[in-house]
């Protein structure tokens, strides 16, 4: 008889937790178009009259006002304000030369907003090591983890920590110092609906502190479920790949994050029949001459998809997993990319049980081919109980990906679509149980 006791769990709860935070603000461009129904300009072009026509007097007042409200709150707001300000008067065809320095950044102001981009939720994150891995004791690993935040208007973009884990899960994170920034397009000018777009890292931010929001009218509704992976391609060169989805407000595509760096990214739309579905995960690297992905097509079982083409997913595979189980007879996906370990590709999945309760399992597949299930776990190895059902959306635990560190893997996890928690566990202990 199966007998899933929570005391079976391979894995050890650390007592760390991330929470939503309203203080975590950026710097937003703010669109009078969204408040009322007319067009933008004709508002924009209004309201810039408005500013021109104050007198110096009432100006400098104004501006000194935000000079004291938000000054301390935000690195280099003048030159944010400086350069909104020309977005503005490209955009309305104004001589930026007839107009002052005060006017230019009180219109800059005036066009801003400070957007508190995890006040509802921080959730999903993902994982994989750090760019830079120097001066670190043996056994360490730095990381950088990303993170779905969601804040008003229920708007999901990602986020950033890093820190660094040792053995046993024992792990800090980085702390955030300074605000916030918003990743900027390379070229406001040049983004087409269905291809890639560049943007880049402000500056003066730095990973832990720097926020990708939507940039394209696909992801105007957000960027959701980023799943990271080290990739590495077939002459040594690494890369790190992302896929999430981008909802637009009335529908969803999947798409492709590409950095070397987490300095400048792109993203990328994926074709094809498969690539129409949530939770792709990529591979690290291709097998057999071809790029594979773990998906859910029929939004049930765990499928497995191959393509030669790192953009385009025409084939829609074949089912991997099926629900076995009590705990996941609703519908299984994965959480996050197979993880490469000396007994094959450790892959972590999500079941879905009564109650529409999640849980985490793990399967274990063929190193040579991964179409083959050498084993999984018959119990879930974490679920959510006591203070982790409340939240957002109770009762669930989910991850897009862990790190491997040594013989142990490092998981950190949303819980209840609303925090973020962590666990490790060792491989050996996690391959016990599977059946």
């Amino acid at each position: 008889m199966l007998n899933c006791r929570p005391d079976r769990s391979p894995l050890r709860i650390l007592g760390e937790k991330l929470n939503a935070d309203p203080s975590r603000v950026v710097l937003r461009p703010f669109h009078l178009a969204w408040q009322a129904s007319v067009s933008e300009p004709s508002r924009a072009a209004q309201l810039v009259d408005d500013i021109l026509h104050l007198s110096k007097e009432q100006a400098e007042i104004e501006m000194d006002v935000v000079w004291q409200d938000f000054s301390t709150r935000h690195w280099q707001i003048g030159r944010i304000f400086d350069e909104r300000f020309e977005e503005i008067a490209e955009d309305l065809g104004l001589d930026e030369q007839t107009v002052p320095l005060l006017k230019r950044r009180l219109i800059g102001a005036y066009f801003c907003h400070e957007y508190s981009y995890a006040a509802a939720a921080l959730m999903n994150p993902s994982i994989v090591p750090h760019p830079d891995q120097s001066g670190l004791d043996a056994g360490q690993q730095r990381f950088v983890m990303s993170m779905r935040a969601v804040g008003e208007g229920h708007i999901s973009s990602v986020a950033f920590r890093e820190g660094i884990v040792g053995p046993n899960g024992d792990f800090r994170l980085w702390p955030q110092s300074g605000p916030a920034m918003a990743a900027v397009a390379d070229d406001r000018h040049h983004i087409e609906a269905n291809e890639a777009v560049q943007i880049h890292r402000q500056p003066d931010s730095a990973i832990s502190n720097s926020v990708l929001f939507p940039v394209t009218e696909a992801q105007r509704g957000g960027l959701e479920d980023l799943r990271l992976v080290q990739f590495t391609h077939d002459d040594g060169a690494r890369e790190y790949m992302g896929t999430y989805t981008a909802y637009s407000g009335r529908s969803i595509r999947s798409e492709l994050l590409r950095t070397s760096d987490f300095a400048s990214f792109c993203l990328e739309p994926l074709s094809g029949r498969a690539a129409r579905n949530k939770g792709m995960a990529l591979f690290p690297r291709k097998i057999g001459g071809r790029y594979l992905m773990i998906g859910r097509q029929d939004g049930k079982n765990i499928t497995l998809l191959a393509s030669d083409e790192l953009s385009v997913w025409d084939d829609e595979g074949r089912p991997l997993l099926r629900p076995a189980f009590p705990w996941e007879l609703i519908q299984m996906g994965n959480c996050g990319s197979p993880i490469e370990c000396d007994e094959g590709w450790l892959l972590l999945t999500h079941g879905v049980g009564a109650m529409r309760k999640y849980s985490l399992g793990a399967a274990l597949l063929d190193r040579d081919d991964p179409s083959r299930v050498l084993g999984r776990t018959s119990c879930p190895i974490l679920v959510a109980a006591e203070s982790d059902r409340e939240g957002y959306v109770p009762n669930v635990v989910y991850t897009c990906g862990a790190l491997k560190v040594g013989n142990e893997l490092f998981i950190p996890y949303g819980i209840s679509d609303s925090a973020i928690g962590f666990a490790s566990t060792t491989i050996g202990d996690l391959l016990h149980l599977m059946v």
